[in-house]
């Protein structure tokens, strides 16, 4: 009963509510977009470019905050990273210009950052690798939890106090989880609150690697095919992503004229259903793995029931009706949280423990590049086109499908890294 019901729950219910807080924070400025355009009198242009430096300093911000985990520790780690992002966070309410929300959207990508390669290592030190898909999902699901508290929260705090305020406040909750952190969170291995036979359900049976907390230098990651794969899958799907939350809110403003106080109803059926894709994409292969499926058929099959779900996204804008749109970017929403929490996972499966927040660095250093590509791109076809969406979600629809051909071509198997 104990290794069932274990301390571990509790410190992913952490990840969870830190995940939750970070996708607050991101959040504010997609749903008050079409708001801050006409204040302050921004070009599609303008706000591509806004976005993109979030984007940019996400992907390189995760390389060193991915390192900062291996080496300090999530517990110090996660404390200096949730700091920064709701100081950045709240900065957004000192500025007005252009360059002013770039510069504090790349604060808040710095800080935001680490959230990920630290809620990944911390899952790879408090699960067995039977439940990790499903920790994943969980705390992953906290993404979408959070895009469906701002769209409630922030309109309203918008409407009654300005938009200033709807960025203070956000930003705050940071602080609040920090103090919860630091009282909760320390290593299994020294953990007064996690008993020994939950400290051995949690090995496997297996002792502590004696080298665990030797670093594997980035030469050596970056040899490994494993860490390739995980970079494809990351960096050809990420873009999509970052469209659903900076665009999407624009997308039915423009297309539906959607007003601000409006905006909650439909964000929230596509966020709640990207919930349920999250818990469910790491049951289903975490349910394969407890019936006797090995790591790769588990994890591709996962994969690709995900990348199928996704292309009917590609009649979202040809659609006359709103609700319609909105069911084809929920289930895609729903397929891409999917696709995510399996191929996180797949970094706990083929990496040690002292390397894993570094590979998913690696991911999000690539990712950001084609994410900071795609942005600036669907800037300058919405400008050009006059707000037409179509060839921007024809790649988003059908993407995953090759990401999923490109990650299968680079590892036709799932075998552990040769990273010693």
């Amino acid at each position: 009963m104990r290794s069932r019901f274990g301390f571990r729950w509790t410190i992913l219910a952490l990840l969870f509510a830190a995940t939750t807080i970070n996708y607050v924070d991101r959040q504010v400025l997609g749903i008050l977009a079409p708001t801050l355009q006409r204040t302050l009198h921004w070009s599609e242009t303008d706000y591509a470019a806004i976005v993109s430096w979030f984007s940019l300093a996400y992907g390189f911000g995760a390389l060193i905050m991915g390192r900062v985990m291996d080496r300090i520790g999530t517990r110090r780690g996660f404390s200096f990273s949730i700091v920064m992002w709701s100081l950045a966070a709240m900065g957004h309410a000192l500025v007005r210009t252009v360059g002013g929300f770039g510069f504090m959207r790349a604060m808040l990508g710095l800080g935001e950052s680490g959230n990920f390669p630290g809620a990944v290592k911390t899952v790879a030190e408090w699960f067995p690798q039977k439940e990790r898909a499903l920790a994943i999902g969980i705390f992953n699901a906290g993404s979408n939890v959070g895009a469906v508290i701002a769209p409630l929260v922030v309109p309203w705090i918008t409407l009654t106090w300005g938009w200033r305020a709807a960025f203070l406040v956000t930003g705050g909750l940071g602080m609040l989880w920090l103090v919860f952190w630091i009282a909760l969170y320390h290593r299994p291995e020294v953990h007064p609150r996690l008993s020994g036979s939950e400290l051995a359900y949690i090995r496997g049976g297996r002792d502590v690697d004696d080298h665990e907390t030797d670093q594997v230098p980035w030469r050596t990651l970056l040899r490994s095919r494993q860490t390739w794969a995980f970079v494809a899958g990351k960096s050809m799907t990420d873009p999509v992503w970052w469209f659903y939350l900076f665009w999407l809110p624009k997308f039915l403003d423009e297309r539906w004229q959607v007003s601000l106080s409006a905006l909650a109803a439909p964000l929230i059926a596509v966020y709640v259903m990207a919930d349920v894709g999250s818990i469910a994409g790491g049951w289903v292969s975490s349910s394969l793995l407890a019936r006797g499926a090995t790591v790769n058929r588990a994890r591709k099959t996962a994969l690709l029931i995900a990348a199928l779900l996704i292309v009917p996204t590609v009649f979202a804008p040809r659609t006359t009706h709103m609700w319609l749109a909105v069911g084809f970017v929920a289930v895609a929403a729903s397929a891409h949280q999917w696709w995510s929490a399996n191929l996180y996972a797949t970094v706990g499966d083929l990496f040690p423990r002292r390397a894993v927040a570094s590979v998913v660095g690696i991911g999000y250093v690539f990712s950001s590049i084609t994410s900071v590509a795609f942005q600036r791109a669907t800037g300058h076809v919405l400008q050009r086109t006059g707000g037409n969406y179509q060839v921007i979600f024809l790649f988003c629809g059908l993407i995953y499908v090759a990401a999923f051909a490109v990650v299968h071509l680079i590892v036709p198997r799932m075998e552990p890294a040769r990273v010693a």
